[in-house]
């Protein structure tokens, strides 16, 4: 193979792109070993470095290896010379390399990408959860006023952000665990958190109440105030090849297009379930309705981006990410509820300060398929917050 001049002896990257496998690798005995670093700089969502797919990433995206060792700062001898090493330990060919041709990545090389990017993806809030807690060690050592909110919360694109932005600049941690609405409100319920983050469809007086957010009526009683926090878009999501002819949920079925569903008992799992009843569908009738399921809006956006399913439901902001084509369904109210009791407790007026705060409106304003609410950060009671519904008494 001839390279250039300048190629003709390797220089090392900025940061190292190849590692030697340990012993036995090339037998069949991979692993992932995680470790982490504090280093200068963000670094947020589904992101973890790893060098395998740093290299096959540029070599995706930019098509050459003499265009990947430019983005990854390496030469092109030592760009080859990696993918050579990481062919034999994992035993598959990642480039072909037809005469006369610029190297492209094979079909495997790119189901790898999309696999991995989809594991990390299903993993975003424990990854986000645990960054977020690795962060917080220093601060925590360094300042004795920072307070801690531990949150159960339905997924939320935008509750990352608001979890970075209140230890930032308010000496806040906001303990993140996600989970369904139901889940999240039962834990409150039980006192294993101070508050619980669900979305419910924005209604007034007027508007018939809605049944798909009744289980997690149940669960609210007398004795829980909401705190209002955002409102956002949620909808069906499609690539740009079905987009012409969805134009409501009927019509994943009547096309058979493969479905991602929500994990039961999450807010979006009962918008699918009310849809399915309003247009008298069946889960028989919905391909992947209770055999493809995801626990967050990314991975169910990346799902359909990639390839393993043709419409999910999810935020408008995860449609986004991924480039999917979004038909907004309903508008929703995401609200953060907790007990009466707790209302005064220094990290829940610490968070109602930071929603209520000018710097934290414009962030949420600038968030794709994200609304401000009436009143960010202000105490609703609860028939307030859900008009129509019936909430019941809290037991004596």
């Amino acid at each position: 193979m001839k390279t250039n001049s300048s190629d003709a002896t390797p220089t090392p990257p900025a940061r190292e792109v190849v590692q030697s496998p340990p012993p036995g690798l090339a037998s069949g005995t991979l692993g992932a070993h995680l470790r982490y670093e504090f280093i200068a700089g963000p670094q947020s969502g589904a992101a973890l470095d790893n060098p395998l797919f740093e290299l096959l990433t540029a070599l995706t995206q930019t098509g050459s290896i003499t265009h990947a060792a430019r983005a990854l700062g390496c030469s092109y001898r030592y760009v080859w010379g990696a993918l050579r090493k990481w062919e034999q330990v994992l035993g598959e060919p990642l480039v072909s390399w037809a005469q006369g041709r610029k190297a492209r990545p094979t079909e495997f090389a790119r189901r790898l990408v999309w696999a991995e990017r989809r594991a990390r993806t299903r993993l975003q809030p424990q990854i986000e959860a645990l960054r977020c807690d690795l962060t917080q060690v220093l601060h925590a050592a360094r300042d004795a006023r920072n307070q801690l909110l531990t949150i159960h919360a339905s997924h939320d694109m935008a509750l990352p952000v608001l979890q970075q932005y209140a230890a930032s600049t308010g000496n806040l941690h906001l303990d993140v665990r996600f989970q369904g609405s139901v889940d999240a409100l039962q834990a409150l319920k039980e006192g294993e958190c101070l508050m619980a983050g669900f979305h419910a469809p924005v209604l007034d007086e007027s508007a018939p109440r809605s049944q798909a957010s009744q289980p997690l009526y149940s669960l609210l009683q007398s004795g829980v105030q909401l705190i209002a926090c955002s409102r956002r878009l949620q909808g069906i999501m499609v690539r740009r090849e079905h987009a012409a002819f969805v134009h409501s949920f009927p019509d994943l079925v009547r096309h058979r297009l493969r479905f991602v569903n929500r994990q039961p008992g999450s807010g979006t799992r009962m918008l699918v379930e009310q849809m399915m009843r309003e247009h008298a569908l069946s889960a028989a009738e919905l391909d992947g309705y209770s055999e493809r399921i995801e626990h967050t809006h990314v991975s169910v956006a990346l799902c359909v981006a990639s390839g393993v399913a043709d419409a999910g439901i999810g935020i408008q902001a995860a449609a986004l990410q991924f480039g999917l084509r979004f038909l907004p369904v309903v508008t929703e109210s995401y609200y953060l509820a907790c007990r009466i009791a707790d209302v005064q407790h220094p990290a829940i007026a610490r968070l109602r300060d930071i929603l209520a705060g000018e710097r934290w409106q414009d962030i949420l304003a600038g968030l794709p398929g994200y609304r401000l609410p009436a009143s960010p950060g202000c105490l609703l009671a609860l028939e307030q917050a859900l008009p129509g519904c019936h909430i019941p008494q809290a037991p004596r």
